[in-house]
Protein backbone atom coordinates (compact mmCIF):
# COMPACT_ATOMS: atom_id res chain seq x y z
CA UNK A 1 0.00 0.00 0.00
CA UNK A 2 1.63 3.40 -1.53
CA UNK A 3 0.69 6.11 1.23
CA UNK A 4 0.35 9.69 -0.11
CA UNK A 5 -0.05 12.20 2.71
CA UNK A 6 0.89 15.16 0.00
CA UNK A 7 -2.41 14.78 -1.82
CA UNK A 8 -4.14 15.27 2.05
CA UNK A 9 -2.14 17.69 3.11
CA UNK A 10 -2.78 20.52 0.42
CA UNK A 11 -6.36 20.75 1.95
CA UNK A 12 -5.19 21.75 5.02
CA UNK A 13 -6.98 25.00 5.52
CA UNK A 14 -10.21 23.04 5.45
CA UNK A 15 -8.29 21.13 8.41
CA UNK A 16 -7.61 24.51 9.97
CA UNK A 17 -11.34 25.91 9.77
CA UNK A 18 -12.74 22.13 10.68
CA UNK A 19 -10.27 22.10 13.82
CA UNK A 20 -11.56 25.84 14.85
CA UNK A 21 -14.72 24.96 14.91
CA UNK A 22 -14.56 21.93 16.86
CA UNK A 23 -12.35 24.14 19.24
CA UNK A 24 -15.06 26.59 19.47
CA UNK A 25 -17.77 23.78 20.31
CA UNK A 26 -15.85 22.24 22.68
CA UNK A 27 -15.45 25.91 24.39
CA UNK A 28 -18.82 26.85 24.45
CA UNK A 29 -19.97 23.29 25.90
CA UNK A 30 -17.58 22.79 28.13
CA UNK A 31 -18.61 26.46 29.96
CA UNK A 32 -22.55 25.47 29.04
CA UNK A 33 -22.15 22.20 30.56
CA UNK A 34 -20.51 23.02 33.58
CA UNK A 35 -22.91 25.93 34.59
CA UNK A 36 -25.81 23.58 33.97
CA UNK A 37 -24.00 20.48 35.64
CA UNK A 38 -23.12 23.11 38.99
CA UNK A 39 -26.82 24.12 39.20
CA UNK A 40 -28.44 20.76 38.39
CA UNK A 41 -26.09 19.22 41.70
CA UNK A 42 -27.33 22.13 43.83
CA UNK A 43 -30.80 21.41 42.78
CA UNK A 44 -29.88 17.43 43.27
CA UNK A 45 -28.90 18.15 47.04
CA UNK A 46 -32.05 20.69 47.58
CA UNK A 47 -34.77 20.39 50.25
CA UNK A 48 -37.04 20.60 47.83
CA UNK A 49 -38.52 17.30 46.74
CA UNK A 50 -39.57 18.18 43.09
CA UNK A 51 -36.30 19.47 42.39
CA UNK A 52 -34.16 17.20 43.15
CA UNK A 53 -36.26 14.68 41.22
CA UNK A 54 -36.28 16.91 38.45
CA UNK A 55 -32.36 16.94 38.40
CA UNK A 56 -32.22 13.13 39.25
CA UNK A 57 -34.65 12.50 36.21
CA UNK A 58 -32.69 14.81 33.56
CA UNK A 59 -29.12 13.39 34.92
CA UNK A 60 -30.77 9.38 34.22
CA UNK A 61 -32.17 10.62 31.04
CA UNK A 62 -28.88 12.25 29.19
CA UNK A 63 -26.84 9.49 30.41
CA UNK A 64 -28.59 6.37 29.64
CA UNK A 65 -29.52 7.34 25.70
CA UNK A 66 -26.98 7.57 23.47
CA UNK A 67 -25.18 10.98 22.24
CA UNK A 68 -26.23 11.16 18.78
CA UNK A 69 -30.02 10.24 19.22
CA UNK A 70 -29.99 13.32 22.03
CA UNK A 71 -28.21 15.22 18.62
CA UNK A 72 -30.90 14.18 16.66
CA UNK A 73 -33.82 15.03 19.33
CA UNK A 74 -32.66 18.28 19.35
CA UNK A 75 -32.22 18.40 15.88
CA UNK A 76 -35.28 17.57 14.36
CA UNK A 77 -37.33 18.25 17.12
CA UNK A 78 -36.86 22.44 17.51
CA UNK A 79 -36.83 22.22 13.16
CA UNK A 80 -40.65 20.39 14.42
CA UNK A 81 -40.98 23.55 16.52
CA UNK A 82 -40.38 26.03 13.44
CA UNK A 83 -37.00 26.95 15.15
CA UNK A 84 -34.71 27.12 12.07
CA UNK A 85 -31.33 27.30 14.26
CA UNK A 86 -27.68 26.64 12.51
CA UNK A 87 -25.98 23.26 12.97
CA UNK A 88 -23.26 24.64 15.24
CA UNK A 89 -26.18 25.93 17.46
CA UNK A 90 -28.16 22.65 17.66
CA UNK A 91 -24.52 20.65 18.35
CA UNK A 92 -23.58 23.28 21.02
CA UNK A 93 -27.14 22.56 23.08
CA UNK A 94 -26.79 18.95 22.28
CA UNK A 95 -23.36 18.60 23.85
CA UNK A 96 -23.67 21.36 26.79
CA UNK A 97 -27.11 19.32 27.46
CA UNK A 98 -24.96 15.73 27.55
CA UNK A 99 -22.05 17.46 29.30
CA UNK A 100 -24.56 19.19 31.93
CA UNK A 101 -25.79 15.71 33.32
CA UNK A 102 -22.17 14.37 33.86
CA UNK A 103 -20.74 17.44 35.22
CA UNK A 104 -23.79 17.27 37.59
CA UNK A 105 -22.97 13.86 39.15
CA UNK A 106 -19.16 15.10 39.60
CA UNK A 107 -20.12 18.16 41.30
CA UNK A 108 -22.65 16.49 43.43
CA UNK A 109 -19.86 14.51 44.85
CA UNK A 110 -17.50 17.20 45.35
CA UNK A 111 -20.27 19.40 47.00
CA UNK A 112 -21.29 16.05 49.34
CA UNK A 113 -17.42 16.18 50.28
CA UNK A 114 -17.82 19.06 52.42
CA UNK A 115 -17.99 18.78 55.59
CA UNK A 116 -21.10 20.31 57.49
CA UNK A 117 -18.84 21.38 59.90
CA UNK A 118 -16.78 24.13 57.45
CA UNK A 119 -19.98 25.68 56.56
CA UNK A 120 -20.99 26.05 60.51
CA UNK A 121 -17.91 27.54 61.06
CA UNK A 122 -18.10 29.67 57.95
CA UNK A 123 -21.61 30.91 59.54
CA UNK A 124 -20.50 31.58 62.31
CA UNK A 125 -17.33 33.92 61.32
CA UNK A 126 -20.37 36.30 60.33
CA UNK A 127 -19.77 35.19 56.12
CA UNK A 128 -22.94 35.69 54.20
CA UNK A 129 -24.64 33.24 52.48
CA UNK A 130 -23.16 34.13 48.79
CA UNK A 131 -19.41 34.08 50.64
CA UNK A 132 -20.25 30.52 52.34
CA UNK A 133 -21.34 28.95 49.22
CA UNK A 134 -18.43 30.11 47.05
CA UNK A 135 -15.10 29.90 49.68
CA UNK A 136 -16.26 27.01 51.68
CA UNK A 137 -18.25 25.00 49.12
CA UNK A 138 -17.91 25.68 45.84
CA UNK A 139 -14.25 25.96 45.18
CA UNK A 140 -13.63 23.13 46.95
CA UNK A 141 -15.60 21.10 45.75
CA UNK A 142 -13.98 21.82 42.31
CA UNK A 143 -10.90 21.62 43.91
CA UNK A 144 -11.59 17.85 44.72
CA UNK A 145 -13.26 17.08 41.41
CA UNK A 146 -10.75 19.00 38.96
CA UNK A 147 -9.49 16.56 37.65
CA UNK A 148 -12.90 14.63 36.99
CA UNK A 149 -14.38 17.30 35.60
CA UNK A 150 -11.33 17.79 32.96
CA UNK A 151 -11.36 14.63 31.89
CA UNK A 152 -14.97 14.47 31.22
CA UNK A 153 -14.84 18.07 28.87
CA UNK A 154 -11.98 16.52 27.07
CA UNK A 155 -14.00 13.35 26.32
CA UNK A 156 -16.68 16.28 25.70
CA UNK A 157 -14.56 17.61 22.61
CA UNK A 158 -13.53 14.40 21.38
CA UNK A 159 -17.11 13.08 21.35
CA UNK A 160 -17.82 16.50 19.54
CA UNK A 161 -16.81 14.34 16.42
CA UNK A 162 -20.75 13.10 16.33
CA UNK A 163 -22.05 15.82 15.64
CA UNK A 164 -20.71 15.74 11.59
CA UNK A 165 -23.82 13.64 11.62
CA UNK A 166 -26.19 16.90 11.67
CA UNK A 167 -23.77 18.90 8.61
CA UNK A 168 -21.57 20.75 11.63
CA UNK A 169 -18.56 21.57 9.93
CA UNK A 170 -16.25 20.20 12.37
CA UNK A 171 -12.76 18.38 12.20
CA UNK A 172 -14.65 14.85 11.18
CA UNK A 173 -16.85 16.18 8.76
CA UNK A 174 -14.02 17.55 7.10
CA UNK A 175 -12.53 14.99 7.23
CA UNK A 176 -14.91 13.24 4.99
CA UNK A 177 -15.23 15.42 2.68
CA UNK A 178 -11.45 15.43 2.10
CA UNK A 179 -11.18 11.35 2.18
CA UNK A 180 -14.52 11.29 -0.68
CA UNK A 181 -12.26 14.11 -2.52
CA UNK A 182 -8.99 12.27 -2.43
CA UNK A 183 -9.88 8.63 -2.15
CA UNK A 184 -7.06 8.40 0.67
CA UNK A 185 -9.09 7.63 3.61
CA UNK A 186 -6.09 6.03 5.54
CA UNK A 187 -4.30 8.68 5.41
CA UNK A 188 -6.82 11.39 5.94
CA UNK A 189 -8.07 10.13 9.32
CA UNK A 190 -3.85 9.38 10.69
CA UNK A 191 -3.91 13.15 10.17
CA UNK A 192 -7.01 13.56 12.02
CA UNK A 193 -6.21 11.10 14.42
CA UNK A 194 -3.50 12.83 15.02
CA UNK A 195 -5.19 16.41 15.27
CA UNK A 196 -7.32 14.95 17.92
CA UNK A 197 -4.36 14.23 19.60
CA UNK A 198 -2.69 17.37 19.49
CA UNK A 199 -6.17 19.11 20.76
CA UNK A 200 -6.30 16.77 23.58
CA UNK A 201 -3.30 17.68 24.73
CA UNK A 202 -3.21 21.73 24.17
CA UNK A 203 -6.87 21.57 26.32
CA UNK A 204 -5.36 19.41 29.04
CA UNK A 205 -2.38 22.14 29.22
CA UNK A 206 -5.26 24.55 29.65
CA UNK A 207 -6.85 23.37 32.38
CA UNK A 208 -3.46 22.87 33.97
CA UNK A 209 -3.20 26.37 33.23
CA UNK A 210 -6.66 27.51 34.78
CA UNK A 211 -6.51 24.86 37.74
CA UNK A 212 -2.86 26.57 38.60
CA UNK A 213 -4.82 30.02 38.67
CA UNK A 214 -7.94 28.60 40.90
CA UNK A 215 -6.41 26.58 43.34
CA UNK A 216 -3.27 28.53 44.47
CA UNK A 217 -2.90 24.79 46.81
CA UNK A 218 -2.64 22.84 44.18
CA UNK A 219 -0.10 25.31 42.62
CA UNK A 220 1.96 24.98 45.20
CA UNK A 221 1.80 21.14 45.56
CA UNK A 222 2.24 21.16 41.40
CA UNK A 223 -0.87 19.13 41.15
CA UNK A 224 -3.14 21.43 39.08
CA UNK A 225 -5.24 18.87 37.34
Amino acid sequence: MDLDFGTVLQRWPLFAEGAWLTVRLAFVATLSGFAIGTLCAAGRRSSHRWLARACGAYVELIRNTPLLVQIFLVYFGLSSLGLSLSAFTVAVIALAVNAGAYATEIMRAGFDSVNRSQIEAAECLGLSRLQVYWHVVLLPAMERVYPALTSQFVLLMLASSICSQISAEELTAIANHVQSDTYRPFETFILVGAAYILLSLLMRLGFWGLGALLFPRRRRLGTAL
